[in-house]
């Protein structure tokens, strides 16, 4: 008789047996770009929040806000609003071919300071 060891294995362990140090990191690499490349309405999911929640801290009914997450254009004080009251935060990136440039006009803290600056990333 053929014994099965029926013990639970993390997917970690079983990556650190099955995968070399380079398909792991290039895993890593895809996982980041995918995460970094969400709609708004699976950033309000990865947050842990549900329409309804987010909706009554944005002061507006659930289907509007089902409406502006399935919208592909909307203004910056609205999505600056939504992504704040999941905790982030929006910065606004313009890339040219040599550089590419944070646009600084939107931010809470320029109109505070009034300083205008280009910031070079």
């Amino acid at each position: 008789m053929v014994r099965v060891n029926h013990m639970a294995k993390s997917f970690d362990e079983l990556a650190d047996r099955l995968m070399s140090g380079k398909s792991r990191a290039r895993a890593a690499r895809r996982t980041k770009e995918l995460l970094a490349e969400l709609l708004l309405s699976e950033i309000r999911k990865v947050a842990g929040r549900s329409q309804a929640e987010l909706a009554q801290a944005l002061g507006i009914k659930q289907p509007s806000l089902s409406k502006l997450e399935s919208q592909d254009d909307m203004q910056i004080s609205t999505l600056k609003k939504i992504v704040e009251a999941l905790g982030g935060e929006v910065h606004i990136i313009a890339r040219f071919p040599k550089a590419k440039v944070r646009i600084r006009q939107f931010d809470e803290r320029r109109k505070k300071s009034k300083v205008r600056e280009l910031q070079l990333i």
